[in-house]
């Protein structure tokens, strides 16, 4: 493009751009002056500065696939995204505490790149083989999750984080503690304690419920196991199980059930365990909280009474 004849032609700009996103050494390969540039980015201009030496062609705010985009542009072709944004990448579900994050970049240690705006760079000696997710280098599950926890203090936040890399990312228990031992120390405390809690687990709730466990007069037997008629057919496989007077324990979410398929799926399960005899207690995830002595002294009331019928004909066909 000719010098000057850019201002007539900004499809061409977009075009050079990646989603709106350029490096001004691209615009000014493209003929504009950095005064221009400058001038085009400031306020009530047509254009944003977003980072430096990355702009966007437009004033409206980046999207957050924007700051992702300019991330990359700034840190340069060897940096890789970890933390928050690359767990979205990967598919896990993230709270409301992730929506305030950074966009959280590795480099390789002889960079010199800094962290910038709403860039957090940290240089590494143990850059990993990136993963490419909708065109975007990421670092692994187990790496990227722990980045991202290795930054919250909320042992709950974390918790949920990690399991969520476990059952939806494909990560492991083994590979995320091999990530702690070799990573960096900082910001591990909490991510390591969590860590040895939530091995078999497959939600917070579930974490909280063990912790409501202990407490009791007679804890269960086994955690998730899976509960069969004596002829082999499948009835359930409760959160826990007392296994010696076939007494179940169940821990619901309101928002679970929220799904018309979720809703039925629970009605059908709870119709297995009245036909079949089995005893069963529900406790909203809410309440392992705010109300665990009452829910205590449910359990173990729903236990008495389990004790003091005939065990119904059923078997566990694993557990611990």
């Amino acid at each position: 493009m000719k010098r000057g004849r850019w201002a007539d032609r900004p499809d061409v700009l977009r075009r050079r751009s990646r989603d709106g996103v350029i490096r001004v050494a691209t615009l000014e390969a493209s003929g504009i002056d950095s005064a221009t540039v400058y001038r085009r980015c400031l306020p009530g201009g047509p254009w944003r500065r977003l980072l430096p030496g990355v702009v966007l062609l437009q004033d409206a705010p980046p999207s957050r696939w924007q700051r992702l985009v300019a991330a990359l542009l700034y840190a340069g072709p060897d940096a890789q995204v970890t933390g928050v944004e690359a767990c979205r990448a990967h598919g896990l579900e993230l709270g409301r505490w992730a929506e305030r994050e950074d966009v959280h970049l590795l480099t390789p240690h002889e960079h010199k790149v800094i962290s910038s705006g709403f860039v957090t760079i940290e240089r590494t000696h143990r850059l990993p083989r990136a993963l490419v997710r909708r065109g975007i280098p990421t670092a692994p599950v187990a790496r990227a999750a722990l980045d991202a926890a290795r930054r919250h203090r909320s042992p709950d936040t974390v918790a949920k984080l990690l399991i969520e890399a476990v059952q939806k990312g494909g990560a492991t228990v083994q590979a995320l503690r091999w990530e702690l031992d070799r990573g960096t120390p900082r910001g591990t405390a909490v991510p390591r304690r969590v860590l040895k809690q939530i091995d078999g687990l497959r939600s917070v709730a579930e974490l909280h419920g063990r912790r409501v466990a202990a407490r009791l007069t007679v804890a269960p037997t086994h955690w998730n196991p899976t509960v069969r008629t004596s002829s082999g057919d499948y009835l359930a496989q409760p959160d826990a199980w007392w296994d010696d007077v076939a007494l179940a324990w169940e821990i619901d979410s309101v928002e679970f059930h929220y799904a018309r398929a979720d809703y039925a799926r629970t009605l059908a399960r709870n119709s297995r365990y009245a036909q079949s005899g089995i005893a069963v207690v529900q406790t909203l995830p809410s309440r392992l909280l705010d109300d665990a002595d009452a829910v205590i002294r449910e359990l173990d009331a729903a236990y008495r009474a389990a004790a003091a019928r005939p065990r119904p004909p059923v078997r566990i066909v694993h557990g611990p």
